[in-house]
């Protein structure tokens, strides 16, 4: 762990963070013609394969790592290992599965007054704007109501001048 620069408790990202870091560091193409920086590399490489195994890792922690437990190991892969596929007699046994979490209930339990208010809110503004139509729309009306009124006195007007 020392080599890799990591705690005890680094997590496989982690782990692989300071292995890119290290690795590139002492890379022998970027270290040309030094013994130092290849022998470095070899020993970063080694902490990563040793790290990067489950298995390894524990028997690295239990101090019963040996040289030929590390021999052959290739370097650990970048993708998660896949899941086992579900043992459905094991899970009938088990019992009931319980429900996935319910996002939309924890949502309005913590914040529903909020939602509830702004419901509230968006209705209000709804009903003041359909009663500024309706006014605006009224207003119009008796807009085009006068306007016809005075026209037909006009023309009325128009017509018993016109007529003596």
């Amino acid at each position: 762990r020392s080599l890799l620069d990591v705690p005890p408790t680094a997590t496989p990202a982690q782990i692989k963070a300071a292995y890119y870091r290290q690795s590139f560091r002492f890379h022998p193409d970027r270290n040309a013609g030094s013994a130092a920086a290849a022998e470095r590399f070899a020993a970063v490489s080694e902490a990563y394969r040793v790290l990067g195994s489950a298995a390894l890792r524990r028997k690295y922690d239990l101090g019963a790592l040996g040289r030929d437990d590390v021999r052959g190991v290739p370097r650990p892969s970048s993708r998660a290992p896949a899941a086992p596929p579900p043992d459905r007699a094991a899970a009938a046994r088990r019992g009931p599965v319980p429900p996935p979490f319910d996002f939309d209930a924890f949502y309005r339990a913590h914040y529903g007054e909020q939602l509830e208010r702004e419901r509230a809110l968006r209705a209000r503004r709804e009903r003041l704007r359909l009663c500024r139509e309706e006014a605006a729309a009224q207003g119009r009306l008796r807009f085009l109501t006068d306007l016809t009124v005075g026209l037909v006195f006009v023309l009325g007007f128009a017509m018993l001048y016109g007529l003596k």
